[in-house]
């Protein structure tokens, strides 16, 4: 790895598999490859102003180790122009890390994008001011991401509240949705896979996956929910895919969504655009 020579660290020690000894860890695997770091490892209520601070000091590669909404809102502020990001495995699902390092510890992916790393620029979608790099996820799929999330830290009875509420949104209005200026069409929700995910696309090409879903009652919802999670929404049944640069969504009391695993509230109209340029990563080569 050349011409890095300043180097930011942010570490959520609360946050998924990270753990009270990360920043430690980080500063002995820089400093064994000759890199000296300044390592933040903020409280909650700090995370977010930390991360600002570190985009700021203008690193030349910023290191976060953290969850996927922690991950996406790097690759936000850091944007085009900003430092170049390394997004570790730090929380749950781990969308980024693991499209960009595939499913490997944390230390491991470090390791590698240090001895073996090289500048990549990713292309994704953009909507509403947010940017995601792998997946969004638009429609009644997403309401079932907090009852998941409740469920994965040991809360059933939250869990079990945000399921019904869930339940309850899930088709009291479909979705409408149309591509690149195309016919209005109608689905109870819209998945939108980036280049560096998409199966359908070459890693450079200039489009966005659109998968459009008919669902038929709240179980279907559920099943889609947990595929497109999982990122294996392939397998759920009753799927449409097409390309587009531009995707127009629809509905009437607003529109849920998952944007890199993270939950987000838009309104009832959202433009959904593919942007060829959204951020810089420390890659590393794919394996054969």
């Amino acid at each position: 790895m050349t011409g890095v020579k300043t180097i930011e660290v942010i570490a959520n020690v609360a946050s998924g598999s990270v753990g009270k000894t990360a920043p430690a860890e980080i500063e002995k695997i820089l400093a064994e490859r000759g890199f000296s770091v300044r390592v933040r490892a903020p409280a909650g209520p700090d995370l977010m102003s930390e991360l600002k601070a570190a985009v700021d000091a203008n690193p030349d590669l910023l290191i976060v180790l953290a969850g996927d909404g922690t991950a996406r809102a790097a690759a936000e502020l850091c944007g085009p122009d900003g430092p170049m990001i390394a997004p570790l495995p730090g929380g749950t699902m781990n969308m980024l890390p693991h499209a960009i390092y595939g499913v490997r510890s944390w230390q491991d992916a470090l390791a590698q994008a240090l001895d073996e790393g090289f500048e990549q620029r990713l292309g994704g979608g953009e909507v509403a001011g947010h940017s995601f790099l792998v997946a969004g996820i638009f429609g009644a799929p997403a309401l079932w991401a907090p009852a998941r999330e409740a469920a994965r830290v040991g809360k059933p009875r939250l869990a079990w509240l945000r399921a019904r509420r869930a339940m309850r949104r899930a088709f009291e209005g479909r979705l409408r949705y149309s591509l690149d200026g195309g016919a209005r069409e109608k689905g109870e929700a819209l998945i939108v896979m980036c280049p560096l995910t998409s199966k359908a696309l070459a890693s450079d090409e200039n489009a966005l996956e659109a998968a459009a879903l008919d669902l038929h009652g709240a179980a279907d919802a559920f099943r889609m929910g947990l595929h497109a999670l999982a990122g294996d929404w392939r397998d759920a049944p009753n799927v449409l895919v097409e390309r587009c640069q531009v995707a127009r969504v629809w509905a009437a009391r607003g529109i849920p969504a998952i944007l890199d695993g993270e939950t987000v509230q838009l309104k009832t109209l959202a433009e959904i655009r593919y942007r060829p340029n959204l951020c810089r990563v420390l890659a590393i080569p794919k394996a054969a």
